[in-house]
């Protein structure tokens, strides 16, 4: 994706995760983006280059996937991995100017204490706050009640990320904790795909940051800050700093 195109993208994306966005607000602008990126594998096919989307068009090209697939899925990794990293980072950095002592540990922690920190921080924040929409296949007990097979199941991975029985002192952020297992990626088979790449974003930009940046802090209160409630994905709406 062209630079150029950064404005047209980030306006439909937040038309698409804004949860008071109408429906046909919603599938224009998911018309819209897949228009394009349906055109750049087009082009990619044509004159691939050293990209994932190259990749996808040569698999279009073969003819293993379709046009509209190699468009759905290209989509699938552009939303999920630029909305809720770019969150993420804002997040997580909001957070640590908080915690000025576990700043510090993340600023200079070695790569393993750093990774261990990104895990503590998506399972404190969990950016993706919209839940997992499931259907049961067949009846199940789940503490006491009955999910009968073809009902739609929520499951709250921010309300798992802070179980007491998997977490000790959930509420209490802690970047030297094992939080390896958390439910910020999903679970099973619909496990995010893009977890590796998300992992490493963080790992080096967060810490990046920091080390750039060593009087950073916030412009205003953080009470005076707005949040995206109103998003699939929890973040900031703007983050004014100084340093």
């Amino acid at each position: 994706m062209a630079y150029a195109d950064h404005e047209f993208f980030e306006r439909d994306c937040v038309e698409l995760t804004d949860i008071n966005s109408s429906a046909e607000v919603v599938c224009a602008a998911w018309r819209r983006i897949l228009e394009y990126l349906a055109a750049l594998a087009d082009a990619k096919a044509e004159d691939p280059a050293d990209d994932l989307m190259s990749v996808l068009a040569q698999e279009m090209a073969a003819g293993r996937i379709s046009r509209e697939q190699c468009a759905s899925d290209a989509l699938l990794i552009l939303l999920g991995g630029h909305e809720t990293t770019a969150n993420m980072i804002a997040l997580g950095s909001c957070l640590l100017l908080q915690h000025p002592g576990q700043l510090v540990r993340v600023r200079d922690g070695e790569p393993q204490d750093v990774a261990r920190a990104v895990d503590e921080l998506m399972r404190f924040l969990s950016v993706a706050q919209s839940g997992r929409r499931r259907v049961a296949t067949a009846d199940i007990e789940v503490a006491g009640g009955v999910i009968r097979a073809g009902d739609g199941v929520i499951f709250a991975g921010d309300v798992a990320n802070r179980d007491p029985r998997v977490f000790e002192e959930p509420g209490r952020l802690d970047v030297g904790r094992q939080a390896r297992y958390h439910l910020g990626f999903g679970h099973g088979p619909h496990r995010c795909p893009g977890e590796s790449l998300a992992r490493l974003e963080l790992q080096v930009a967060i810490p990046a940051l920091l080390r750039r940046f060593p009087g950073l802090r916030l412009d205003r209160p953080l009470g005076e800050l707005r949040f995206r409630s109103d998003s699939m994905n929890y973040g900031v709406q703007e983050m004014p700093v100084s340093w």
